[in-house]
């Protein structure tokens, strides 16, 4: 079992930056695909980016591409995402979690994200 841990949310002004990490426990992180997403308010969760086991092969939500930069450290345990460009459409709570076949497991408990206007 993995467990993940999220970090680096805050608030920031539109047009700002924030580089969120994901530790992850366990020796098996370097074998998962790994994803973000988030949730705002009275919305369903959503997929943003994720990355394969090795940092490859990456897939963006039209919404944060060109924004948006998924990469890990498998030596780290660490998958972060770069957000630049923030709006305040941005703001939610983001998770990270693990790939297991076809499906999403193993969430962190969020870091939320705050953009202001």
């Amino acid at each position: 079992q993995v467990q993940l841990a999220e970090s680096g949310g805050g608030l920031v002004q539109a047009g700002g930056s924030l580089r969120l990490s994901c530790v992850a426990s366990g020796r098996t992180f370097s074998s998962y695909a790994m994803g973000w997403f988030r949730q705002a308010p009275g919305k369903e969760r959503e997929f943003l980016a994720s990355c394969d086991w090795s940092g490859s092969r990456l897939l963006y939500t039209h919404s944060v591409k060109g924004r948006f930069t998924i990469s890990r450290d498998n030596a780290k345990n660490t998958v972060y995402l770069q957000m630049n460009s923030l709006k305040p459409e941005d703001t939610a709570v983001y998770y990270c979690a693990t790939q297991i076949a076809t499906m999403w497991d193993n969430w962190g408990q969020g870091t939320q994200v705050t953009v202001s206007s």
